[in-house]
Order: C-alpha cells, then structure tokens, then sequence
C-alpha cells in the first residue's frame, strides 16, 4: 500500500484528510478525541471499518492524556469520549462494534490502576487496526475467485484501503484479483453527492494501475445493457441478519439494475459489519447529511437558492438482490439468515 490512510503516533493520531483527494494528499495531526470525533463527523477520515479504527484509537488517546489518576473519575473521562464518538455517524455499525470493545476494556475489576487500563485501551485500539488489516487481506483472497479474465467490474463509492486501516474490503478483493494475475477493467460509479468513487476509488485504482472508466451514477443500467458489466462488487456499512446490507446511497439502485440485466451483486464485508441486533433492514437508522452537500458539490452551488434537498447518505439493499456476501471466513450464499447466524455464533 502506497499511503496511509490512519496512524497511531503515540501523542497523536494522524489521519489522510480524504476531502482533499485527489488533487492534494493532506494529513491531520489530531492532538485530541474531539478533533478524532471532527474528522470522523466531516467525512475526512471514512468508510465503516476506517471509522471504527478511528474511534478506537480517539478513545485510547483521551485515555492516554487523561491527567487524573483516580479511577472512577478516569472511567467516566473515557466513556463520555466513547459516547462522543457514538455520536459521529449513526448507520456504520464497526463504529459502534470497536467503541463496544474500547468499553469492555473499561469494565476492568476496580481493583486495576489507571495506568494499566490505559495501556490496555492504547493495546486494543492497536489490535482493532492491525486485525482490520489482516482481516481485509483475507476478503480479498476469498474474494478473488469471482472475478475473471476479461470481466468488466462495477464498484459503488469507495471500498478500498481509504475506507480501512488497509487493503480494502471490494476494492481490496479487486486488488487481490489483479495481484493473481487475472486481467478485467474496473468501472467506477462517481457516487453523488461526494464523488467518493471518482475522487477516491479512481485515485485508488491509478495507484495500484489497474485500468478503470468513471461513470455518472446514471449510466450504469445503459453499460449493464451494453453487455460491459460482468459483476458488481460494492461494501457494507452494516449488514442485518437476514442479509440486506446498508450501503452508499446509489447501491441499492445498482442491485436492482443487475438483478433484471441478471449480473451477480456482491457484498464485500468484515465480520464486524454484520449486526446481530437487527432483523432485517428496515431497522437500520439511515444518516442525514447537510443539503449543502446536494446543492454545492466541490463548494459550487448548482441548485437554484432556497430549494429542497434530500440527502440520505446509505440506502438499504435486500438480501434477495445479493447474490453473496464475501468474509474473511467465506463467502456466504442464501440462506443468510441460517449462513449469517452460523459465523456470528463462530464470532
């Protein structure tokens, strides 16, 4: 990998500011949780599994510059940043998932000294990034086999290392893919209203050198049609029980597009993605953004004044539109309910 999308420098956290990207690589040197909690909340630091890296390492630093010694007042110090950071984004559920762990970690017997909490939140935090790695390696390479010589993969959004602590999760299986050998062409969705796929996505895809063609969002059915798309490969911000997936706003039109041109969609996830506590997606809580980002793409307005904007940043794909979602334990295939419920035991 030829950046960095988040590091652990001890006194701070730094982080590659993605609104920058392309046109400028930019990092953040955030000396505290709130700046943490500030890039995660302005989109500078995105994508579920690089947000929960995010916020565990935000809570081990509040830890880590927290002047009392006295524990209660210690713990109470830390869960009010763990709170903070819940507070960030609502539909990612990894976020939720490693502020979970960095609280486990707080429950500690009363008898344990402050200090040695606060080595063990700095520990955790680094295992939540170093496994994200290992785990996105292990998407790709179970992942691999559904691409071909000569497919023409479309992606949504940005799924790549940007959007982890490394490798990616759709992304990376498409660099594992090209690593193998196998030669396809990528198409990239722009993703409005942020551009994530044209300015990151495609960004991604120039550095690794692996040939790509950005799409507007609305021409995806016109190329499905023209026999170009052989598979579409998108991430997750959270998956239900039975299967159906949260995703940028934009997938679920995808999943719809592929199903009546019969190409196969495909959920590219960690484990931690899935959420055990919903039943189907419905009951996934769907961000609002600001409507600026609808009427002043890039800071430009675009819209006349005063108009009305819907800005939903995730949309929900049912499972019956997935063809397989793809862990680093395997690729999953319907049933999901029994499937999905099988590897959340195993978790």
């Amino acid at each position: 990998m030829k950046f960095k999308t988040i590091e652990w420098r001890e006194d701070r956290i730094r982080i590659l500011d993605q609104r920058k990207l392309p046109h400028e690589v930019r990092y953040l040197d955030c000396r505290d949780a709130s700046s943490v909690a500030r890039a995660i909340r302005s989109m500078a630091i995105r994508g579920a599994p690089a947000i929960g890296v995010a916020a565990a390492m935000g809570i081990a630093l509040a830890a880590k510059k927290a002047r009392t010694r006295r524990a209660e007042v210690f713990r109470d110090t830390v869960k009010k940043v763990c709170g903070e950071m819940g507070r960030t984004r609502p539909t990612a559920v990894n976020l939720f998932w490693a502020i979970d762990r960095m609280k486990k970690i707080l429950e500690q017997p009363e008898s344990f000294e402050v200090e040695e909490i606060r080595k063990s939140l700095e520990e955790e935090a680094l295992r939540i990034f170093e496994e994200d790695i290992a785990v996105n390696w292990r998407i790709g390479e179970n992942g691999k086999v559904l691409i071909r010589d000569g497919d023409g993969v479309l992606t949504h959004c940005n799924a790549g290392a940007l959007a982890t602590a490394g490798h990616g999760t759709a992304l990376g299986v498409i660099q594992s893919a090209w690593a193998d050998g196998r030669r396809f062409h990528v198409f990239v969705d722009e993703t409005r209203p942020l551009f994530q796929g044209a300015r990151l996505t495609a960004w991604e895809l120039a550095q690794e050198k692996i040939p790509f063609t950005v799409l507007t969002d609305s021409m995806a059915g016109w190329v499905m049609k023209q026999g170009g798309v052989s598979l579409v490969l998108v991430g997750a911000d959270r998956i239900c029980r039975n299967g159906d997936t949260a995703n940028k706003i934009g997938t679920y039109s995808l999943a719809v597009l592929a199903n009546y041109h019969r190409i196969p969609f495909y959920v590219a996830a960690p484990m931690s993605t899935l959420d055990s506590s919903l039943a189907c997606g419905i009951e996934v809580p769907i961000e609002e953004r600001s409507p600026e980002e609808v009427t002043h793409p890039a800071g430009k307005q675009v819209t006349p004044k005063g108009v009305r904007v819907r800005n939903p940043a995730f949309d929900v794909t049912p499972h019956f539109l997935i063809q397989a979602i793809i862990t680093e334990k395997k690729i999953v295939r319907e049933p999901f309910v029994s499937e999905l419920k099988k590897l959340l035991v195993e978790r």
